[in-house]
């Protein structure tokens, strides 16, 4: 009909619109249909599910079922046969692609950069890489005193470490001193472990023989980042020797501040004052409690005879506790 608009029907044969089945089913029980009737839906004829009447064109004559299934199943043969040839061919492709990677002499990584979700898909992926590692592991484990939970969590990995002979190396906070459960830890594992701490260090890291790292996502390190980019990783390798080069053995004592009646810890809460931190910040820096930050706080204002913060913060600076004790010279 001249300059009557008709709707779209963007499908194939197996699959009609809702009007075209209400039309073709009419066809089929009355033996013909109207081209007036049709007109809605054109993809009947388009798709030969209707054909003119020759004895009338005014009319559409329905093809049969049959006929219509035969053609369909055809077609959907062919379209079958065509995406297996595509499979065979991307097979072929991919496993010319596979010899290549296998001749090369360092493997193909297939990512710099994975998000790990969840504890079991991070234990599991730790683990993975434990298993390839022949000769170092580094680790910074922040926090305060270490729980038998942590130990024991990475005891299994610790310990087919160094079965193999790999070297570790893991950084604490001077907190983690107090606590026996990292001194029966170490006990335990004898030479394979060698163990510093420092008043504080950066978030939780663990490198595996310089080629992967891992590092947390979150603060309940849920989510955890494998590192396998080369140059991310030696980066995480160059700020752990230097933070070990820093850092005091466990075995050797921390070194006096001078001043009667302030501790080693004392001054490290000094420092961090003098830079304008609260307490949480403080306590959450050396791994303490804020409750114990704060009894530090006031035995720092007794021992320098500071009344108020003000007077504290000039008392410490006076007294050149404003910045950490250089400790270098300590180390071997």
């Amino acid at each position: 009909m001249a300059g009557h608009v008709r709707d779209a029907h963007p499908h194939g044969p197996d699959r009609l619109c809702e009007a075209g089945e209400r039309v073709y089913s009419r066809a089929v029980r009355r033996g013909r249909v109207s081209r007036e009737d049709a007109e809605s839906v054109p993809c009947l004829v388009e798709l030969a599910f209707l054909h003119p009447d020759p004895d009338d064109m005014g009319w559409l004559l329905p093809t049969s079922p049959h006929e219509v299934m035969a053609r369909l199943l055809r077609d959907m043969n062919a379209d079958v046969a065509a995406s297996q040839e595509r499979m065979r061919r991307a097979s072929a492709a991919f496993e010319r692609f596979a010899e290549l990677e296998g001749a090369q002499q360092v493997p193909v990584r297939g990512f710099a950069l994975r998000v790990l979700d969840g504890f079991p898909r991070i234990r599991a992926a730790m683990d993975e890489a434990a298993q390839v590692c022949t000769n170092e592991v580094l680790s910074v484990q922040p926090g305060g005193i270490r729980r038998e939970g942590e130990l024991s969590e990475g005891l299994h990995r610790a310990q087919e470490l160094r079965r193999r002979g790999v070297r570790m190396r893991d950084l604490y906070t001077h907190v983690a001193r107090h606590g026996q459960g990292l001194h029966n830890y170490l006990e335990m594992m004898g030479d394979a472990v060698e163990a510093r701490t420092l008043d504080e260090v950066t978030e939780r890291l663990i490198l595996f023989d310089r080629t992967v790292a891992f590092i947390p996502v979150n603060p309940e390190r849920t989510l955890a980042l494998e590192i396998r980019h080369p140059a991310l990783v030696n980066y995480l390798g160059t700020v752990f020797e230097r933070l070990w080069r820093l850092a005091i053995p466990l075995s050797a004592p921390l070194p006096e501040t001078g001043i009667d009646g302030i501790s080693h810890r004392d001054r490290a809460i000094a420092a961090l004052l003098a830079e304008g931190h609260q307490d949480a910040v403080v306590a959450e820096r050396l791994g303490i409690s804020v409750r114990t930050a704060r009894a530090h706080i006031a035995k720092l204002a007794e021992a320098l005879g500071a009344a108020s913060r003000t007077q504290l913060g000039v008392r410490i600076a006076q007294t050149g506790l404003d910045s950490p004790p250089r400790t270098s010279s300590l180390l071997p």
